[in-house]
């Protein structure tokens, strides 16, 4: 019975693992695409760190990337950037693959 306990104390602490990891290599991607689209607006260094945390509070508001999307296509648009949502997305796929790359090679 103890092996069988050992067992499902590792696989939560896995799964709880798993959902921290998930979270961190969100949250970078965020970061990531707050930087790439601070760049599309000609923001200043600090307005690019004061954006990019933005993005990053963005993803809070609800389950998915509908709002991180709803929001940079947003900004970029109001500030008068060419751009549609397929970019967007193609950008977040993009700084996804770079956040887990950064985040493996942290690690």
């Amino acid at each position: 019975m103890t092996d069988f306990r050992d067992r499902e104390r590792a696989e939560e602490a896995k799964f709880a693992m798993d959902e921290q990891t998930a979270f961190r290599v969100a949250a970078r991607r965020n970061r990531l695409l707050g930087h790439w689209a601070a760049e599309k607006m000609g923001l200043t260094p600090e307005e690019t760190d004061a954006y990019a945390k933005a993005v990053v509070q963005a993803d809070f508001e609800e389950a998915g990337d509908e709002d991180v999307i709803r929001k940079v296509l947003g900004d970029l648009t109001s500030a008068g950037c060419d751009i549609d949502e397929a970019e967007v997305r193609a950008a977040l796929d993009e700084k996804s693959v770079e956040a887990r790359r950064q985040f493996m090679s942290e690690g």
